[in-house]
């Protein structure tokens, strides 16, 4: 159960059991990962209850929070359905490739076929923060390009619960 809240005509935000969540865990992890999390096929909020039940249960990473959930409509490519985003903060001991190369393996597991840029997508999962680390390479961006200008990361990363 979720509770629907609207924002402007087009954005809503969805409150549930998991998003927003604080987690305390005693694992100690050396990085603090923040990751967008985003999706606009099937039903993506059931998807994400279980991303974080699976994210729980994976030793290589501690999920410390959870926002809101920003429903918002695509850019890029807008002939599509819109979008449902949150962010999930994550401690790991990865180094940030490992640990891109781990979140497409997770994409994939939870369905995800890359077809075109900006296409629909049953999850995508994107390494916004990872530490305070900058990062500038071919198939890694940290922090991830323009995400000041966009609402689906903006938002839930102001409702994060500390």
């Amino acid at each position: 159960m979720y509770l629907k809240r609207s924002i402007s005509s087009n954005l809503q935000t969805y409150r549930g059991l998991r998003f927003p969540h604080t987690n305390v865990d005693k694992r100690l992890h050396r990085y603090e990962v923040v990751v967008g999390i985003g999706g606009n096929v099937g039903d993506v909020r059931r998807r994400f209850e279980h991303l974080y039940v699976w994210l729980k249960r994976d030793k290589r990473v501690t999920l410390t929070r959870t926002s809101l959930i920003l429903k918002n409509p695509p850019f890029g490519y807008e002939a599509q359905e819109d979008f449902f985003n949150s962010i999930i903060v994550l401690k790991t001991s990865m180094q940030p490739k490992q640990f891109l190369d781990y979140l497409m393996r997770v994409e994939k597991k939870f369905g995800r076929k890359r077809s075109f840029a900006n296409a629909p997508r049953t999850l995508d999962l994107d390494i916004i923060f990872f530490d305070n680390r900058v990062i500038e390479t071919k198939k890694l961006a940290i922090p991830h390009a323009h995400w000041t200008e966009r609402e689906s990361v903006v938002i839930p990363l102001a409702g994060l619960q500390r």
